[in-house]
């Protein structure tokens, strides 16, 4: 586990150590203050709190989404830049397994995720109490934090899939633009019985608010049971293939 846990920390050593690293949280910062500021100039009453303020801002709808185009940008490449730069030879002749290798930079991508929402939920929370105040309004901690349970499902989904891409196609610019235009069409719904088994509908769980669901015959459970095995899924393939390729 020792060895492992050295994997993870040579991973985000080197994820860290890029000058563009620290951009993505800065982006964060200053976009939730803008939209705070925007916001509050066009209707002040619209949110009673920093805490209304937060928990709508942190959904897809909203910074939610952000957060996951940055997770997925500020991990894109950490498989197949190793290919673009000729460093996979070098990481794959240590004496760690292909496996142990590729499950400590899956790690880092949660990770990273993992920071990214949590700079962006302090981020907007901060914009909130600045533009709105803290006391007011209906809403409360446990609402913010399901916004973030909520995102943060989606954004790990997206992660995994951009995973998976990279692995397969050893292209960032790939990566990215795939996983960039699934992001963007996700909202579209085809009410067809089969579609409620496709990944988008899925992702947002929000939707079950109030009883609620994306379509109709879809539950919460169901939705959490998709998303695993669509994760579960896209992973078993990114391993089997990154294990198996030749990079002699």
């Amino acid at each position: 586990m020792r060895s492992f846990n050295n994997l993870i920390v040579n991973e985000w050593l080197k994820l860290s150590k890029k000058r563009t690293f620290f951009v993505p949280y800065l982006l964060l910062i200053l976009l939730s203050l803008l939209i705070g500021y925007i916001v509050h100039s066009v209707s002040p009453d619209m949110f009673g709190s920093a805490y209304e303020f937060s928990s709508v801002m942190l959904l897809s709808q909203g910074i939610g989404q952000v957060i996951t185009i940055l997770a997925i940008i500020g991990t894109a490449g950490i498989v197949s830049k190793e290919y673009s730069q000729g460093t996979i030879k070098f990481l794959l002749i240590r004496a760690r397994s292909r496996t142990a290798i590729l499950a400590s930079k899956y790690a880092v991508v949660l990770i990273y995720a993992f920071t990214v929402a949590v700079i962006g939920m302090l981020a907007v929370f901060a914009s909130g109490a600045l533009w709105f105040g803290l006391n007011g309004g209906e809403a409360g901690l446990s609402e913010i934090l399901t916004s973030l349970m909520y995102n943060s499902v989606s954004t790990v989904v997206y992660a995994t899939l951009a995973f998976m891409i990279g692995i397969l196609t050893t292209s960032t610019g790939v990566t990215i633009g795939v996983t960039m235009f699934m992001l963007m069409i996700d909202k579209l719904i085809i009410f067809r019985e089969f579609y409620k088994y496709v990944l988008f509908p899925n992702l947002n769980l929000a939707a079950y608010e109030g009883g609620g669901a994306p379509m109709p015959g879809m539950t919460l459970t169901f939705s959490i049971v998709m998303l695993a095995l669509y994760t579960v899924v896209f992973l078993l393939i990114g391993f089997s293939v990154f294990r198996r390729r030749d990079v002699a």
